[in-house]
């Protein structure tokens, strides 16, 4: 057995969501009653991890620390639970002037050594205030951690943390997407050092709050992964900087909404697919924007983004969000070379994942015909446009994504061989994941009036042919 099996045998919690969540007003994001944050996107075990937590008004609390995974159907395995603490609300920071960043620097509430026995993934802290008296209630939000590894598994699946980050709306509205000089420029800038607010991108879930966009759009994908025992170890983008992290593991998966990665990140990724390793972006709108991490005001790295300029070279997509939300101080690579297939625009909509090519070895086992359609797996961002030069690129599936439910686009998911028998595939949805498992406590997803119908066996046999492929 390889330690993801070992870990998934063992019992997992039934409790481990959130049952309590309270927002601060209608229409808000976040929860003041009890929120945090911890002082790293990963970390590896037997490093410290510091958890910041805020309660309004003050009170005392637990945290709970969850992996999540299969467990048998459960979903995630209680591994610690830390506390009583005494809690008290912590500031609010004042938006930069120039940047709008706000950037918390609260009091430490608890600082989390990693059990070397603590397997690779992704971790939820549930924080729950523990009401004085039987008449008062209680209330409950989370934070997220990683915990990475450096054993050579067959599977790298990299958490799309810093699009989490950059549609982040707390404390109040302020994203990368929020900057009333523009939503799409390069002025706004978010730190790391705050808690999640609820998601609230393309649909309403107050259970999400303090778990970024895990649940939603990457859970289903370990979770599925877990249950079939594949030996998976997870990083977050800040990780994927360093040149070798990716170089130990067979296959690398990019997940859900990842869309902004530092320049680094995509050399990375270069160069594990020029050394033998196989790509999946079973993804959408990935590699659409040039993320450069910059210190926070501590000077730990890693810990603030901004959006530096489009990936693109000089394509006409890349010129486009020059000429209308520019001008930017970076300029990525064309991502057409890295992921076959680019983002174009409008690079938003929903439709059905329809099959092209059934007979190449991808479809083995599906029984998928030419043609024939999963039925709103397109959504609700894609890619398109693979570049006509690209040695041995084949598009698979391909059809009609509708923005807003009606304007076309035409999407394109392809693959093409990488340099030592490896291959790089692109699913071309940010939603894959929703076909591939609907475990506990994860959130449906549905936009541009259009919605995937959850677990699909021919695309997880698509999965497993692509994973298993000597």
């Amino acid at each position: 057995m390889n330690r993801i099996q070992q870990e998934n045998a063992l019992e997992g919690s039934r409790d481990w969501q959130l049952t309590r969540m309270r927002l601060d007003k209608t229409g808000g994001f976040r929860s003041p009653y009890i929120e945090g944050y911890c002082s790293r996107q990963s970390v590896q075990a037997g490093e410290t991890l510091d958890v910041f937590v805020s309660t309004a008004p003050a009170a005392r609390f637990k945290i709970e620390i969850f992996r999540t995974g299969y467990y048998g159907g459960r979903g995630a395995r209680l591994m610690a639970e830390l506390g009583p603490f005494e809690g008290k609300a912590q500031p609010v920071p004042e938006p930069d002037e120039t940047t709008r960043l706000r950037e918390c620097r609260w009091e430490k509430s608890h600082t989390l050594t990693i059990p070397e026995t603590w397997v690779s993934g992704v971790y939820l802290g549930r924080l729950t205030t523990l009401p004085e008296t039987e008449d008062q209630p209680y209330w409950q939000s989370y934070v997220v951690f990683i915990v990475k590894d450096e054993r050579p598994a067959d599977i790298l699946l990299q958490c799309s943390d810093n699009t989490w980050q950059a549609y982040n709306r707390w404390p109040d509205d302020y994203s990368l997407y929020t900057d009333p000089r523009g939503g799409q420029g390069p002025l706004a800038h978010v730190s790391f050092d705050r808690p999640y607010a609820k998601y609230a991108q393309i649909y309403e879930n107050p259970q999400s709050v303090g778990s970024g966009e895990w649940l939603c759009f990457e859970y289903p994908m370990a979770y599925w992964l877990e249950q079939q025992g594949y030996d998976v170890t997870y990083c977050s983008n800040a990780d994927m900087v360093t040149p070798d992290r990716g170089l130990k593991c067979k296959t690398f998966i990019s997940i859900g909404h990842d869309e902004y990665w530092d320049i680094r990140q995509f050399t990375s990724v270069e160069k594990m697919r020029d050394e033998g390793v196989n790509l999946l972006f079973l993804s959408g709108n990935s590699v659409c924007w040039v993320t450069p991490f910059m210190d926070n005001a501590k000077g730990e790295a890693n810990r603030r983004i901004f959006r530096g300029g489009p990936y693109g070279a000089s394509n006409q997509w890349a010129q486009n969000r020059e000429d209308n939300h520019g001008p930017f101080p970076h300029r990525g690579p064309d991502e057409g070379y890295l992921m076959g297939v680019r983002n174009i625009r409008p690079v938003n909509g929903g439709g059905d994942w329809t099959c092209v090519k059934p007979d190449h070895w991808l479809f083995e086992g599906t029984g998928m015909k030419a043609g024939e359609s999963v039925p709103g797996l397109i959504g609700w961002e894609y890619h398109g446009d693979p570049p006509s030069d690209l040695e041995g690129v084949e598009v698979i599936a391909a059809g009609t994504a509708w923005q807003g439910g009606k304007v076309p686009q035409q999407w394109a998911a392809v693959i093409f061989p990488g340099p030592k028998g490896n291959f790089v595939f692109n699913a071309s949805t940010i939603w894959w994941a929703q076909a591939m498992s609907k475990p506990p406590g994860h959130m449906p997803v549905w936009s541009h009036y259009s919605r995937p119908h959850g677990p699909d066996d021919r695309i997880q046999r698509i999965t497993a042919n692509l994973l298993n492929r000597k």
